[in-house]
């Protein structure tokens, strides 16, 4: 079987996959498409129906979503990523899947306003919104983060690239995570991966 491929860009939820392939070191094509234009070509569909990226081929087996993605991708070829144990393997579901669904809603109610939104047409009490209910989830995170340093214990794992890969564009929309410091100690241990620098460049 041949290397396995990856399609996105790194300017995109895409970034998450190809971080995840950088650190596990993995040897992959990859086929920069964009979310505007080249997810839309009919020869992507074949690959991803949704017309959305990222998505892998792995020899006959084709898979979408970033965060499957890269549980796949760790449980396949980055074993070192993935603590072992049953409980374990529950709890980097637990942090992917609230990364997805505390997290991300809310960031992309202030990405849409501050990076899709004419000035003039920006609606700053759905930012000021978002940016409160953020404090929630943050603050289980900061408590979860109390007495160690990344999410599972004393290694990096696919857990932390998942959840600090959701929270990536905190950077793009300027959320400042200082009122949360295990946060943001853990957060600047993530991105000071040089596997992250090297996905950053990927397909930009």
């Amino acid at each position: 079987m041949g290397k396995p491929t990856l399609y996105g860009i790194s300017a995109s939820r895409a970034f998450r996959s190809i971080w995840a392939a950088e650190e596990i070191g993995l040897e992959y094509n990859h086929v920069a498409t964009s979310f505007r234009g080249d997810a839309q070509a009919e020869s992507y569909r074949s690959v991803n129906p949704n017309a959305r990226i990222p998505a892998l081929v792995d020899g006959d087996f084709k898979l979408f979503e970033s965060m499957a993605i890269n549980l796949y991708l760790a449980q396949t070829y980055g074993p070192h990523l993935l603590a072992e144990g049953a409980q374990a393997q529950a709890l980097t579901w637990q942090w992917t899947v609230w990364g997805i669904s505390e997290i991300e809603p809310l960031q992309m109610q202030i990405v849409v306003q501050k990076l899709f939104t004419k000035p003039e047409s920006r609606n700053a009490g759905i930012v000021a919104g978002a940016e409160r209910a953020l404090e929630r989830p943050l603050a289980v995170l900061n408590a979860g983060l109390a007495d160690q340093a990344y999410l599972l214990g004393d290694e990096f794992t696919i857990a932390d690239l998942n959840l600090s890969g959701v929270m990536d564009l905190f950077k793009n929309i300027e959320f400042e995570t200082a009122a949360w410091p295990n946060v943001e100690r853990w957060l600047k241990a993530c991105y000071s991966r040089p596997s992250y620098q090297s996905a950053k460049r990927v397909g930009t």
